[in-house]
């Protein structure tokens, strides 16, 4: 109530400081003259005749009537701007409950699918596909059976990834009042611990007997790796990804490693037991390596200010939300380009070069989303999403073109890059 008188009194009363705006400057007379002819002050109160005495007084007395309303001006400025901000404040404050009064009423349901994030499983499928389609491209054979014994594994390897993140996210504070976290929702750190690596012993069990089912043992050394750099990114001691390390490391476990290794497991047969590493598969690997990378700097963008009070130095801490922006358009312009010149130099087909062009529009879509929204959090929680589908349409088109490459160009026979 008191907040509302002072304001009505405050627009009142600011008219009249402004009217009086002018005392202060120079051309004091003419405009002190328009001031009281418009408020037909003259036509009132004639102006009597003094003295020199009565002159000299009253010019003091003038100059310390404008001094006065000077000072009592720049008190009303100092009123006002303390209200706009204090308004302001209010206005934030109200809006800061408003939204966690929104996540508060985000139902159970809703949590548990955002914890299971079924869309991130993309990065289990789209290497697969691509190193299988590689393969075929190559060899002209494709295991079904082989290709969804090695799917399976790697969403149980993806889940224990997903699982031990907010596990040991939420021994360091990180995750402590994200509510979708799985700890959270479940109420026990040690059960989702041991469900995690329960997973990951049925995982590698999986792709261990498909390396040994195909006789390749390169391929299941490439994917201990991708195992390690996962576990290095997160687990204590490491924990490299809150050294800011986390990119580099999800681009070689996603791109060479998992991508070569797949490619090594579905073109083996009990015939071959060892395929060339070409510079098509390389080629690859480094595009998927790109795209899933991607995923996980923008998954930064909306946790900045949580980051930093743990001490995780991650990218976007370093870099701040505006440059990161700059680095997504960046990075999106470097695979599209790449992608361009790799089939020029027939690294990949040229049907690779064509259909991943297609998806420009997706590329464009994320591009433009992070630069408009980079400075609001809560729209940059779906920054990461977008990137998932630029990753699975990417990596769909890359496949298609991999495996439309066999089918029309038969004569053509990839450059070793390996023995």
């Amino acid at each position: 109530m008191g907040t509302t008188l002072i304001l009505l009194q405050v627009n009142m009363l600011l008219p009249l400081a402004t009217s009086f705006s002018f005392f202060g400057h120079g051309a004091a007379p003419n405009k002190l003259h328009h001031f009281f002819m418009n408020q037909n002050y003259i036509e009132r109160h004639p102006i009597p005749h003094f003295s020199s005495k009565q002159s000299l007084q009253s010019c003091f007395s003038t100059q310390k009537f404008f001094q006065e309303t000077h000072i009592t001006q720049g008190k009303f400025k100092q009123l006002g701007r303390h209200l706009q901000y204090h308004s302001q404040s209010q206005g934030d404050y109200s809006g800061n409950i408003q939204n966690e009064e929104k996540e508060e009423d985000v139902s159970r349901a809703t949590l548990i699918w955002r914890a299971i994030k079924l869309p991130i499983y993309s990065v289990a499928l789209v290497p697969l596909t691509v190193g299988g389609a590689a393969a075929y491209l190559q060899t002209g054979i494709f295991s079904a059976r082989r290709y969804f014994v090695l799917l399976a594994s790697s969403v149980l390897i993806i889940t224990w990834l997903n699982l031990s993140n907010d596990v040991y996210d939420f021994d360091t504070g990180a995750d402590k009042h994200k509510k979708e976290s799985v700890v959270n929702l479940v109420g026990s750190r040690i059960w989702t611990l041991l469900a995690a690596y329960s997973l990951l012993v049925l995982g590698f069990f999986g792709l261990t007997w498909t390396s040994l089912d195909a006789g390749n043992m390169r391929s299941i050394l490439l994917l201990t790796s991708s195992i390690i750099c996962g576990y290095i990114y997160q687990c204590p001691p490491f924990r490299l990804g809150y050294q800011g390390l986390g990119e580099p490391l999800c681009f070689a476990a996603f791109g060479p490693f998992a991508t070569c290794a797949f490619y090594l497991l579905l073109g083996s047969t009990s015939e071959i037991h060892s395929i060339p590493l070409t510079g098509t598969i390389l080629s690859a690997s480094i595009l998927v390596g790109l795209t899933t990378t991607l995923i996980l700097f923008c998954s930064h963008f909306h946790q900045i200010e949580g980051d930093a009070a743990i001490g995780k130095i991650s990218p976007l801490v370093r870099l701040g939300t505006e440059t990161g922006s700059r680095v997504v358009k960046v990075a999106i312009l470097m695979l599209y380009s790449l992608s361009f010149v790799l089939g020029l130099s027939r690294a990949l087909p040229w049907t690779c070069m064509l259909l991943c062009a297609m998806t420009l529009p997706m590329g464009k879509l994320v591009v433009n989303y992070v630069q408009q929204n980079h400075k609001d959090k809560g729209k940059m929680f779906m920054a990461k999403y977008y990137c998932v589908r630029l990753h699975a349409l990417f990596g769909a088109a890359l496949a298609a073109g991999l495996v439309a490459g066999r089918m029309l160009i038969k004569t053509q026979v990839p450059k070793l890059a390996l023995p």
